[in-house]
């Protein structure tokens, strides 16, 4: 970093000089060992895309859209063609009007699910609010428990991995689909594997070839060369203000799956009699595309800017979830504070690196769909954009925070610098742990 730089980040940005020294130096650490990596799988994922736009054979006329119930709106039937060859499935649903990536889910067991079925997760509890969909959690209506359909949570065992024995065990002749969370949600284990998810789901199809596996794929897209759907997956869920829609869709979800699944779960988006066939898209097919098109460069940054982030903090005496030398298989980064005034602290600090809203201060607050309190940092472009640069946690002990996106590694950099840089000028980083 030149003298230059470093003028602007202290006079205008108020970053100690301390600060910068310590970040960098855990910086010139990662990118001599670790940053490789994530290159590679980088351009992996850009030519898997490139090659599906390609074979979809898409043109410019494919960015028009129509009106009223958009009959043959073929950007629409395009980006579903496209998300069906890059995740390797038969079918996909790719829509503007899912708002997020619980509902994205939601659509997916509320189309394949009927009263008297049962939802078995393997992977512990959902994240919370799916908890308050399935009716585990809060007093809503129309949840999954009030439709008449059951559910079971096996834990992970103590290793953080799934149980399969005991998985196998609880699976009952009610049981008709199986949910795997990738991502490791408000919890402090890691993010699953594509390869531990593919040995679950080899288990399980030996056991019973008729049960369905749905994986909740948010955070985790492009963090690998493969997808849960090439291997095995029956159907799998996630939100396009996350890793796909590279920080450029303006909403949307989609669901990626086996053909005969993306038609129930289209009529239940739609009607039955209608399922894929209308919809419009709104103009947002270029955007739709062309962020998918950027999403494994977008992750890419996200990733090396988590590794600093989980550098820098670990250096520092914080418990961090994943660890540096862990396979990652999300984009988030735990930090366990120990305090709530050190998680507010934190979030606070990735707020003021925002392009967005930078001189709001976020302060936690009963969320929907929340049962704690939570702060939430997100100056993004987009509302809610967890590929965007941002930061989130529940105020429960341990006050875990947790970090993900960032469009560039320079935002990335500056956000780790501005949360650090605010705890340390509140006094709860002490200055002599700012060696290296």
């Amino acid at each position: 970093m030149d003298k230059d730089t470093v003028n602007i980040l202290c006079k205008q940005f108020g970053i100690c000089n301390e600060v910068i020294d310590y970040v960098s130096s855990k910086e010139k650490i990662l990118k001599d060992k670790y940053f490789s990596n994530i290159e590679i799988t980088k351009e992996h994922n850009q030519y898997k895309i490139i090659h599906a736009m390609q074979k979809a054979r898409l043109n410019a006329t494919h960015f028009n859209w129509t009106t009223g119930y958009g009959y043959d709106d073929v950007g629409r039937e395009k980006v579903e063609e496209i998300y069906s060859y890059v995740f390797g499935t038969e079918d996909a649903l790719v829509r503007p009007t899912i708002v997020s990536g619980t509902h994205a889910i939601t659509l997916t067991l509320s189309g394949i699910l009927r009263p008297g079925d049962e939802l078995l997760s393997i992977t512990g509890s959902p994240y919370d609010t799916l908890q308050k969909v399935i009716g585990v959690k809060g007093n809503e209506k129309g949840t999954f428990i009030e439709y008449g359909i059951k559910y079971k949570e096996i834990s992970l065992d103590c290793d953080g991995k799934i149980d399969i024995n005991k998985a196998l065990a609880s699976i009952s002749d009610n049981t008709k689909v199986i949910l795997i969370q990738r991502s490791t949600g408000y919890s402090d284990r890691k993010a699953l594997t594509v390869d531990e998810i593919r040995v679950a789901i080899k288990s399980i199809k030996s056991f019973n070839k008729n049960l369905i596996i749905m994986v909740d794929n948010c955070y985790g897209e492009f963090i690998e060369t493969l997808e849960p759907t090439n291997v095995g997956a029956d159907i799998v869920a996630g939100s396009l203000i996350k890793n796909p829609g590279g920080g450029m869709s303006l909403s949307g979800g989609y669901v990626v799956g086996r053909e005969d699944l993306i038609e129930l779960v289209a009529n239940r988006s739609t009607a039955p009699g209608i399922g894929k066939e209308c919809g419009l898209t709104f103009g947002t097919t270029r955007n739709t595309l062309q962020g998918l098109f950027l999403a494994p460069m977008i992750v890419g940054e996200a990733l090396k800017g988590a590794l600093l982030t989980a550098l820098v903090y670990k250096d520092l005496g914080f418990r961090i979830v994943p660890d540096i030398n862990d396979k990652r298989s999300d984009i988030i980064q735990g930090i366990e504070f120990q305090s709530r005034e050190k998680a507010i602290k934190f979030c606070q600090g990735i707020q003021s690196a925002s392009p967005v809203d930078s001189y709001v201060t976020p302060e936690p607050w009963e969320m929907p769909g929340y049962e704690d309190e939570v702060i939430m940092a997100a100056g993004a472009f987009v509302q809610g954009s967890s590929i965007e640069l941002s930061a989130d946690g529940p105020m429960r002990d341990p006050y875990f925070s947790y970090y993900q996106g960032g469009l560039t590694y320079s935002h990335c950099k500056l956000g780790v610098m501005m949360s650090l840089n605010n705890l340390y000028k509140n006094n709860l980083i002490e200055k002599e742990k700012l060696v290296f």
